[in-house]
C-alpha cells in the first residue's frame, strides 16, 4: 500500500462527502478510492469512516485522524511548494501593503529596481495609514513602521527607526542653539500627536533617560506636515530619520542635541516586513522581503553620512 496516497484519498473523501465524488474530482475509479481507504483502515488498526447505503461519516477514530493529517498535509505541500519555487522565478502579482509617508519615500522608490530584476511580477501597492488585517486585504506582505501588535504575523526586521531632534538653520539662527534637554522648554516645539493636553518628549542620553515637557505653535497628527514645518523653520521637531535624512545629509536641518535620541518605546521598535504565518512564503514574496534587507540594512541609507552618499551615487554614475 502507498501510505502517502492512501492518507491523501482518505482526506479527499472526507471532504468529498463519498467515493463515487472522490473518484470523480481526482478521476480515479470510486472502487480504487474504497479499496485504498480500506487499506488505511487495516493499517491504522481502526475503522475511520462508517459507510451506509445514504452517506459516509466519520467514526470517533476517523475525525481524530482526519484532525492529525491535515496539518501533516499541509505543511507538506507547503514544503513541496518551498522547494518548487527555489527552481523558479518570481512571477504573478505581489500585494504589497505600507504606511503612506515611508511608502512614498522609501517602498516606491525601490520598486523599479526591483520590477528590473523580476520582471515578471506586477506589484499592487496599498498606502495607508489606518490599521489593515492583511488576510481580509489579501496582502501578500506589509511594511510596518513603529510598534508591532501581538498577531499571527511572522515579522522579519528590515531597519532601525531612529528619532532624532532636528531644527533648520534658519530657526537655530534666530532661537539660539540648545545645550541640554532642558533647553527644549524655551524653544518652539512642533509636536506630532494623536492627543490633546500636555505633551513629553522622552529621550534616551549619556546618562540615562530623560523626559521633558514641550509647547510649541504647531501640534498635528501627520507627521508629514511637523516635516514640512520643521524644513521651513518654525522650530524643533523630534522626527524618524528615515522622514528627515535626507535633509540633515544635505544640511538644510541640522540635529539638535546631538547625545540625545528618542528613548526607546512604542515608536522606536523598527521598521519591519510582515506576512501571513500560515500563508506558504511564496518565492515573489521571498524576494520583495530580501530585497527590501538588502537595500535597508545594515544601515539604512537615510542614516549614512553625506559624503558616504555622494560617493555611492558617483560610483553608480559611472
Amino acid at each position: 500500500m502507498d501510505s502517502l496516497n492512501a492518507i491523501r484519498l482518505f482526506a479527499a473523501t472526507v471532504d468529498a462527502g463519498s467515493f463515487s465524488e472522490t473518484g470523480r474530482r481526482l478521476g480515479v475509479a470510486p472502487s480504487s478510492v474504497s479499496r485504498q481507504v480500506a487499506a488505511l483502515e487495516d493499517h491504522v488498526g481502526a475503522r475511520l469512516l462508517q459507510r451506509t447505503t445514504r452517506k459516509l461519516s466519520l467514526t470517533q477514530a476517523g475525525r481524530l485522524y482526519h484532525e492529525r493529517i491535515a496539518g501533516i498535509l499541509s505543511e507538506l505541500d507547503e514544503a513541496t511548494a518551498a522547494i518548487s519555487d527555489l527552481e523558479r522565478a518570481p512571477r504573478g502579482v505581489l500585494h504589497v501593503n505600507g504606511p503612506c509617508a515611508f511608502g512614498v519615500r522609501h517602498i516606491t522608490p525601490a520598486i523599479p529596481e526591483f520590477l528590473a530584476r523580476f520582471p515578471e511580477v506586477r506589484i499592487e501597492l496599498t498606502l495607508t495609514d489606518s490599521f489593515v488585517d492583511l488576510i481580509d486585504a489579501g496582502a501578500d506582505v506589509a511594511v510596518r513602521v513603529g510598534e508591532l501588535e501581538d498577531s499571527s504575523l511572522v515579522a522579519r526586521r528590515l531597519a532601525t527607526n531612529r528619532r532624532i531632534l532636528c531644527a533648520s538653520p534658519e530657526y537655530l539662527g534666530r532661537a539660539g542653539t540648545l545645550e541640554q534637554p532642558r533647553d527644549l522648554a524655551s524653544h518652539n516645539c512642533l509636536i506630532y500627536t494623536r492627543h490633546h493636553g500636555n505633551v513629553a518628549w522622552k529621550l534616551a542620553g549619556p546618562e540615562g533617560p530623560v523626559e521633558v515637557r514641550v509647547d510649541g505653535s504647531l501640534r498635528t497628527n501627520n507627521t508629514e506636515a511637523v516635516h514640512a514645518a520643521v524644513v521651513a523653520g518654525l522650530g524643533i521637531a523630534l522626527l524618524p530619520t528615515w522622514l528627515v535624512g535626507e535633509e540633515v545629509q544635505s544640511g538644510r536641518l541640522r540635529e539638535v542635541l546631538g547625545g540625545f535620541d528618542a528613548a526607546a518605546g512604542a515608536l522606536d521598535t523598527g521598521i519591519h516586513a510582515l506576512y501571513p504565518a500560515h500563508r506558504h512564503l511564496s518565492c515573489k514574496v521571498r524576494a520583495f522581503i530580501d530585497f527590501l534587507v538588502d537595500r535597508f540594512a545594515p544601515h539604512p541609507y537615510w542614516e549614512r553620512p553625506a559624503h558616504h552618499v555622494a560617493q555611492e551615487e558617483l560610483y553608480v554614475e559611472n
